[in-house]
């Protein structure tokens, strides 16, 4: 059990960036972490860390022995969590990661009604725009949105996301609504966190590339310059229905709609018997359908 403490502790070390950080983490010393390491670089007979005053760098025995030894370190720790969880009953720490916009509005709270039924479960939330590595940077779950990458993960949808194409009927007023997808580069279209917008064509997809005085990667910043007649958006549903009732914002080439834009979890195979993302994503399912009605139902599958 000896060499097994020393494997989980260079696992976490490389997580963590830090012995300090990984000592948190093990809830030991950073001296005892660092010892371990020590001796299990002292058993392989080989460096496994470049150690500078600054930061920590992986030699190459160090990648190899990392990719190997990060999922013998996980499999233990669900292996326990198993044997923990035998009532079914979710426990330990659940981490995710999830857009922030998305994740502050409408994960943030069900996560919250979530751990009020489980007290014994602790969460770690991480709400950030770039793709997360789930596995390299040790997170349960991730929501994700729209068409997914090719990936070894499980994926789970969630619900539907419709996203649309919008202006203000004060920008149509100063230029005609477009009717067909040439007819964007006459338009001033305002970028999120992507130039590239995403169309149906006679049930293929097509990607547009937009270009606008507007840039930036905030999702209620692009929508509060659609409002105020800056140019034209594409944002999901959740942002601009409201404002599509009230007549704010008019939806345009709707016909061209891109239809495979749902919400999806995302998670390591070897996470899908642990009791807390399993009951968790089960509750996202049922809740997220109360939150966002009218979406449809839910599937599982590899990520595509």
């Amino acid at each position: 059990m000896q060499r097994w403490d020393r494997v989980e502790a260079f696992v976490e070390v490389v997580r963590a960036g830090a012995f300090n950080a990984a000592a948190e983490r093990l809830r030991v010393s950073s001296s005892h972490v660092s010892r371990l390491v020590g001796q299990l670089e002292q058993q392989l007979d080989t460096p496994l860390l470049y150690r500078t005053t600054r930061r920590l760098r992986l030699t190459e025995a160090g990648r190899v022995y990392y990719q190997h030894c990060r999922h013998l370190v996980e499999g233990l720790h669900e292996a326990e969590a198993a044997v923990k969880d035998l009532q079914e009953r979710p426990t330990g720490v659940l981490a995710l990661t999830c857009a922030t916009t998305f994740g502050e509005r409408f994960v943030a709270p069900l996560v919250h009604d979530f751990m009020a039924r489980h007290p014994r479960l602790e969460v770690r939330m991480h709400f950030t725009n770039r793709r997360v590595d789930i596995i390299d940077e040790g997170f349960d779950v991730a929501i994700r949105m729209g068409a997914l990458q090719d990936s070894s993960l499980i994926a789970r949808r969630l619900c539907e996301r419709r996203e649309y194409v919008v202006g203000s009927p004060a920008y149509f007023t100063r230029i005609a609504q477009p009717h067909s997808l040439s007819e964007l580069s006459r338009h001033r279209c305002l970028v999120g966190s992507k130039d590239l917008w995403r169309f149906d064509v006679d049930g293929v997809r097509r990607e547009v590339r937009v270009d606008g005085p507007w840039r930036g990667n905030s999702g209620p910043a692009l929508l509060d310059a659609a409002l105020k007649g800056l140019g034209l958006a594409q944002l999901p549903d959740y942002y601009v229905e409201p404002h599509l009732a009230r007549g704010e914002l008019i939806s345009v080439l709707d016909a061209y709609r891109h239809a495979d834009t749902a919400v999806w979890a995302v998670y390591p195979r070897h996470r899908q018997r642990s009791p807390k993302v399993r009951q968790f994503l089960d509750y996202l399912v049922e809740r997220l359908g109360e939150t966002l009605p009218a979406r449809g139902a839910d599937t599982t599958r590899g990520a595509p």
